[in-house]
């Protein structure tokens, strides 16, 4: 898959010369929405001998729009996750356009002269709710006033799951109630942040549980506070674990959250390394126990729940 990076205003030479179909959307997430919206336009550009092209942004038009607020404005798939998924799919080119104030300007003409028409597009395939402006006036309904018979358009409807769209908002909702099973039914595959392992208290080795500390990427949704079951990656290797989320209220007050993994059968040190937690399964709440053996009692259950929940996970999912 080629990656082309557009700013507004952008060199026409940066442009795929041929023709190409063209898959409009955010795709935060990638989820099952998503991909029916990208496996249709390549569908269709297979069916033309074509290739098949999709536009996102490099940020979400939020970032720009909205005084900025960390806790409501927060990634499901960072810029180079996303890349992965899509590049996944079997898409040819992806174009990254950034998202600035310059380009938010553009009226929805504007947008549709220079950023589908001057971009050789035959075929426009987007979600039935993809706006390019105000959405009352810029919405797929309205599309063909733009166009102007200069290209096809194909709206995709919404997916449904259980009675419900399949959305990114659906699945942020799941996450930050530790709903991980349904979370991951809607993307397709288990939920995952990047980071890398810092310094912490070293509590867990003290209680038989060594854990790594992750700091995570800064703009990626963190689950509820919890226990979990997780996989790891760290040297381009998966491991099976468990995560707290979470301020160690047995130990007295935090200042601030920590994600600590446990691997199973896993002692080396990893300070420093680039790593991706896959969440799998909530286990169960935070809670404050009353002692230190009490506490190592339900770790032991943890690592057992961990362990069974960890034995369904399919090796494609991973």
């Amino acid at each position: 898959m080629k990656i082309i990076r557009i700013h507004h205003p952008y060199d026409p030479k940066d442009v795929y010369e041929e023709d190409i179909v063209l898959v409009l959307g955010f795709f935060d997430g990638v989820h099952r929405g998503h991909q029916a919206v990208i496996r249709r336009g390549l569908e269709e550009a297979r069916k033309r001998n074509i290739k098949c092209a999709v536009m996102t942004f490099n940020r979400h038009p939020a970032f720009v729009y909205r005084s900025f607020d960390p806790d409501n404005l927060s990634y499901l798939t960072p810029l180079d996750r996303k890349e992965k998924i899509i590049r996944d799919l079997g898409v040819d080119i992806l174009y990254e356009v950034d998202f600035t104030s310059k380009f938010g300007r553009l009226s929805p003409q504007e947008f549709v002269d220079q950023y589908i028409v001057d971009w050789n597009a035959k075929v426009v395939v987007a979600g039935f709710d993809y706006t390019y402006g105000k959405a009352h006036v810029a919405n797929m309904d309205n599309l063909h006033d733009y166009a102007k018979n200069r290209f096809e358009i194909i709206t995709v409807n919404k997916k449904i799951e259980d009675h419900e769209k399949i959305s990114s908002t659906r699945i942020r909702r799941y996450i930050g109630e530790g709903k991980m099973d349904e979370a991951n039914k809607l993307l397709g595959y288990i939920y995952e942040i990047s980071g890398f392992v810092i310094h912490g208290d070293a509590r867990g080795r003290d209680l038989g549980y060594p854990t790594a500390n992750i700091y995570p990427h800064p703009y990626v949704m963190v689950p509820k506070r919890g226990v979990y079951s997780v996989k790891m990656k760290v040297n381009n290797q998966w491991h099976d674990g468990m995560a707290s989320i979470g301020y160690n209220p047995t130990f007295g007050h935090r200042p601030s959250y920590s994600i600590e993994v446990h691997l199973f059968d896993y002692n080396e040190e990893i300070y420093g390394e680039d790593v991706v937690v896959k969440w799998v399964d909530y286990l169960r709440d935070e809670i404050k126990f009353n002692s230190v053996d009490e506490l190592i009692e339900r770790l032991d259950q943890d690592e057992i729940d961990a362990k069974n929940s960890l034995s369904k996970v399919k090796i494609n999912q991973v």
